[in-house]
Parts: structure tokens; sequence; C-alpha cells
């Protein structure tokens, strides 16, 4: 049972709220109180996993602590570092609070109303709150030093210390950001009516959020690392062993993409949820078309993958590590067991009503600014309609011609023509088809599109849908090997992996860097208007153009090792530690292609020997290869040549070796240099 449950709790004794406290945020636009209650629900609501974040501080090798991302020391610099929001109406504290502790304070008095037991109270970020820690008895606080927990990391990696706060997380942590016609004038100091709910966080630093405390030869900082601003990988807690680092997404035009679902065959768990059917027209959420079971289904996923009901849902993997096979997690268990899902699944009807109301486009004209970034001659717009038209359309409109209307005909064209030069083309159109894009068409980097934990018998089994779960290979995928450069081809598994949905397209002057994975543009740290303009131009150029792309592949930047502080060793392995309190397995050389290692399929699955056996053959060759370079000095020339030979192997055990980042979508490219740029200056005014 969850917490709610075991102390006897149910979903009515955890309330709604319907005070507006956001009431300047998405542009000041008026709410019933329906969509009141699901802003709060997205801005405050932690759905218990409180209890979850505490136990990956206690759990997770001194990666992850979110009590330590508070330290109002740091305030100021908190945006440009961590990419964080920092909430209106909190400032720096002068001095630690009761427990020793470096908390932001109220710079104004807050709001009343607010439960402090369902919600916990601000923390001075926001999307994370804090709530008293119920295992704070007098016996751990005897034990509590602050002054250590902040400096000493004997101490504050030991699982057993208990801190004096749990720290929660609602949605808004990775979905609150700054609004596109609202831009602070300092980015470290926001008002509520500089913040959207719904755009995404653009300049979140995952590697420095989730790995506070790693240093430069840590192998899992170079990883983290590997994850633009604005990307994170969702599946790095319930781990399919791939990292696939992904945009958080933006929500527009909610309406019209709920009349762009695409028809799906429900079976098995999916069809535990109220309202759903055998057979329902839902669209597809996730970057790879899995969450497929419609928008309450997909919402309450959300909770689940930020640590509520974390008593069962661990249950069924390895966090963080993958080495043992998943279990689905099921939703009847939760509808009997968890008082907290109960709770979200009764709210999440007014969070996607909110969000039809509140998710709108934002206009550049509207934008401070804008205006001197907008096309200037009607007629290049009117041609970049038109190329729009004949090469994008088909995918980023959700405004189609009749199913009879074959895509690619002459009729289609002319169709899509007319359609596009109207005046009211870009309202209510979610510019996306929603469908599914087999990646061996798109070409973009494939690791999101292969992500496992959606299909049959894995963690999220009851959140997809059977169409998704019985999807064929999409054959041949074209990668290179990582070291040599030399092309060759990776066999897809069918059953789900291998397809991108179409994102869209609204507002899309306000979201660059591209791609899934935020790869392809600069990244300006800049919420300003000619920010934004500044990493689109970038952006698009190297969309249409190709050639200017980097090629980019994430390499470690220096020589790394995977490393474990003693405190997590058993006793038995503690004297292999160094004498800086360390245990490493290493040395990799620097260069090393970070998925080469981090995409490995290191699952233990007893019914299939033939893997385990080629893992442990592999694993042992790492481990005599890696300790010749250390016992044998060998320079970074020789370590390289040595890794050289692993390739292939490490290559064969890879769930995805697909290497380069910003590579792929190279529709358009071909154009003529005229029509390219028509196209960018038609985009600005999506």
């Amino acid at each position: 049972m969850d917490e709610a449950k075991a102390a006897g709790k149910k979903p009515s004794d955890l309330p709604e709220l319907a005070i507006d406290l956001f009431k300047d945020m998405d542009n000041g636009i008026a709410l019933s109180p329906d969509e009141i209650k699901g802003r709060n629900t997205w801005m405050i609501w932690t759905a218990g996993n409180q209890a979850f974040w505490n136990h990956i501080a206690q759990h997770s090798f001194g990666t992850i602590d979110l009590l330590k991302i508070l330290d109002s020391r740091k305030r100021s610099e908190r945006f440009n570092y961590y990419g964080l929001m920092n909430e209106p109406g909190f400032k720096q504290a002068s001095k630690p609070d009761a427990f020793g502790l470096w908390l932001d304070v109220p710079s104004e008095p807050e709001a009343a109303g607010v439960d402090p037991a369902i919600y916990g109270r601000s923390s001075g970020i926001v999307g994370l709150r804090l709530f008293p820690n119920p295992e704070f008895t007098p016996e751990a606080a005897k034990r509590w030093d602050a002054e250590r927990y902040y400096g000493d990391r004997s101490y504050y990696y030991d699982p057993k210390l208990i801190r004096p706060y749990r720290v929660g997380m609602s949605c808004a942590f990775c979905h609150v950001s700054f609004h596109p016609l609202h831009p602070p004038a300092d980015p470290a100091a926001p008002t509520w009516k500089n913040l959207s709910t719904n755009i995404g966080a653009q300049y979140f630093w995952v590697g420095r959020i989730f790995g506070y405390d790693l240093e430069n030869d840590d192998f899992i900082k170079h990883l983290l690392n590997s994850a633009e601003p604005g990307a994170l990988d969702t599946s790095f807690i319930a781990s399919d062993n791939i990292n696939n680092p992904r945009t958080m997404n933006a929500i527009y035009n909610v309406a019209a993409r709920l009349e762009t679902g695409h028809e799906e065959q429900l079976t098995g768990g999916a069809l535990d949820f109220p309202g759903n059917t055998a057979k329902m027209k839902v669209p597809h959420i996730l970057k790879d078309g899995a969450d497929s079971i419609g928008v309450l289904g997909a919402l309450a996923r959300v909770y689940l993958n930020i640590g509520e009901f974390h008593q069962e849902w661990l249950t069924h993997f390895s966090p963080m590590v993958g080495f043992k096979p998943q279990t689905p997690i099921e939703v009847k268990v939760m509808q009997a067991n968890s008082t907290y899902w109960l709770a979200g699944q009764e709210r999440v009807g007014n969070l996607a009503k909110f969000f039809v109301k509140a998710a709108l486009p934002t206009s550049l004209a509207d934008a401070p600014g804008g205006q001197d970034f907008l096309p200037k001659d009607a007629g290049v717009v009117a041609r970049g309609k038109v190329v729009f038209a004949d090469n994008c359309a088909s995918c980023h409109s959700s405004k189609q011609p009749p199913k009879e209307m074959t895509r690619g005909t002459p009729e289609y064209q002319a169709w899509m023509r007319t359609e596009v030069a109207k005046p009211d083309f870009l309202q209510n159109n979610y510019l996306s088809n929603e469908a599914r894009i087999p990646v061996t068409v798109v070409r973009t980097n494939a690791c999101a599109a292969l992500a496992t934990n959606a299909v049959r018998g894995h963690i999220w089994d009851n959140f997809s849908s059977e169409t998704y779960k019985t999807l064929p290979s999409v054959g041949d995928i074209d990668v290179i090997n990582p070291v040599t450069r030399e092309p060759w081809k990776f066999q897809a598994p069918a059953g789900g992996p291998g397809y991108y949905r179409v994102p869209s397209l609204v507002s899309v002057w306000a979201s660059a860097p591209f791609l899934h994975n935020n790869a392809l543009g600069i990244y300006t740290n800049d919420p300003s208007t000619a920010g934004r303009m500044k990493a689109f131009d970038d952006a698009a150029e190297k969309l249409l153009w190709p050639q200017k792309r980097e090629n980019r592949i994430y390499r470690t930047s220096g020589v790394t090792f995977f490393k474990l502080n003693e405190v997590f060793l058993p006793d038995l392995l503690k004297p292999l530690a160094d004498d800086d309190g360390y245990l490493r397995i290493g040395p990799i050389p620097a260069g090393t292609p970070i998925n080469l290692l981090a995409n490995l399929d290191v699952t233990v699955d007893l019914k299939d020997p033939k893997h385990v056996g080629r893992l442990l053959k592999l694993l042992t060759k790492i481990k005599f290869d890696l300790a010749r370079i250390k016992l044998g000095g060998l320079s970074e020339t020789e370590s390289t040549a040595l890794l050289k030979e692993l390739v292939p192997d490490l290559l064969k055990l890879s769930n995805c070796p697909d290497f380069v980042a910003d590579r792929g979508h190279e529709f358009g490219a071909e154009l003529p240099d005229a029509d390219k740029r028509a196209l960018i200056e038609f985009m600005k005014l999506m």
C-alpha cells in the first residue's frame, strides 16, 4: 500500500484546490473553478512522491538529492546553472533554518488555504514542494548535522541518514518555463506573469540537477551531461538501458490535438481505466507514440514515472541500473492499493480541461520586439506557404483532406495548397497529424524511438495499446561505427519500438533548438525574444542545410571511471577502495562514445541464458582490457586502440547502436535556397 492508504485515507481526504494561486500565469487567462483546480494539480500536487524522492536521496549512490538543489545560497545562480525557475514571492535566506538548512524564505505573504499536509509548502523552486519527514524522530534529530550534510560525503552519502524534510515534485518542475510573450527582465527573479505552465522546461540542465555531486572523472556525470538543456531521459529511473534524452513536451492546441487522434485497439490492463473501451481514438503522447490509451491514462502515467506509489512501482524493475527484467505495474493493483492513484485519477479530468482552455499558441507578433523579426515581404510568405503545403503539411498539419484523397497525388497537393493559403489555416491547427513515422523514414537518432518500457510485459505495458504492441519492425536502421565511422545496419525489433510521432510546430519560433533531443541548433540560455530567435534561426538553417550540422557524437571529455564511494560498498569490498574512498572501475579512455557503454543491454534474464552468457563474456573482456590500460599505463592513443577492439562486441549487445545526435529529418534539403528561406519566414508565423 502507499502511505495514504496505509494511513486509512480516502481520495476525499485529498481534495482538489480551487483557489486561483497562479492567476497571472499563462498570459493571465481567466479560468473556471474546474480549470483552476486542474492548474493547481499541475503546479503543486506531488501525489505522495515526496516519499520516493526521499528514498532516492538515500539510495542513488550519491547521485540525486533534491534537498541539496534547494540551497538558498545559490538562488541567484539557479537559472544559469540548473536552468530552474525561481519561485516568485521568495528570496534568498539570510540565515539557516531551525535545522541548519539554507532554504528560500517568503518575500511576501503566502496564499492562505493550501493544506501543507496534502501539498507541502513552497520550496522557492517552482515544482518542488517541502514536506516534514515523518521519519525524522527525536533520535534521528540527534544524528542530524547540517554542516556535515553540506560538506561531508561520508555523512550525507549514508543511506541511513534521515533528513528533516522530504522534497516532492509536481509536474511543474519539468514543464514550467518562461512565457514567450512575457520574458523576464531578470531570469533569476521572474514574476508569475513571466511563467507558462505548458511550454516545457526549456533550460533544464538534467546533469547538474540529478548529478549534483559527481566529479569530472565519473562516467555517470558524462552520461547525464549528454542530455542537452531542456531534455532528459524519461526512462532514467525505470531504466531500459537506452540513453535517450527527450525534450519535455510543450503542450499546445489540446482541443485540435484530441480531434487528431488515431484509432487504437486496447486490451488487458489498459481497459481498467474508467471510460476506456476496446477501440478508441486517442492522441499519441510520448515521442515514440507509446502512450496510446488516451489523455487521462497518459497523464496518470506521468505521476507514476515521477514517484507516485513507489512502494509498488520499484518492485517491477531495478532503479537506474536495470539489471533485472521489468514486469508491468498493473492499473487494477494501483486502484486497489493506492489512495494517491485514486485521487489522481479523479484529478486528471480537470487537468485536461485546464490545458484545453489555457494551452494556446504564442505568436511572435505579440512578443516584445517580435515585430522586428517578422517577415517583411508578403510575397515571400506566400511562397513559404506553398513550400509548406508541398513538403511539410502532410505530416505537420491536423487539417487534412478527406481520407479518400491519397497523399502525394496532384489532387491532394492542390487541396493542401488551398488550405494552407487560407487566413485561418493556423487557427486550431495542432500542426501535426499525430501519426507514428518509422525512424527509417525520418532518420533522426533512433534511441528514443527504440525505448522499450511500453512493450508487452514491461513496466508501462498497461499504458500502451495493443496496436502499439503489435507494430511491425521498421527494418534496418542505418547507423555508423562511432570509432571507425564505417556505416552498417541495425535490425530494429518488432512489437512497438522504431517509430516517432510527428511533433507539433505550434509556436516553433519559441522552441529551438530542434529535434526530439534538442540537439539541432545552438543553445542561447536567453529567454528574450532576441535570444529565442537567435536559437530559431540557427536551428532552422541546420534543419534545411544539413551540411551545416555538427554530426555530434557525445563522448567522454577525459579519462573516466565507474565510481562508487566506500559508503555504498559492502564490507568485503571496502579494502578495494582507493585512498580517497572510491572504488573505481576503469579507466575508460577519453573520447569514448558515451552510448557505447550506456546502451549496453545488461539485463540478466535467466530465461535467456544465451544473452547472459554473451554479457558475462563481454564484461569479463571489458574488465581485462581496462585493467591492461590501468596496470600497463597505456597512453591515450594506446587506450583508444584497445577500445577499438572492444567496439564490435559492444555493438552486438547494444540496445541502440545509433550515436549521431543531430542527424536526420532532411526533408526539404534539396529545395532551392529561396524556397528554404521562404519556408523559414512562414515558420515564424506559426
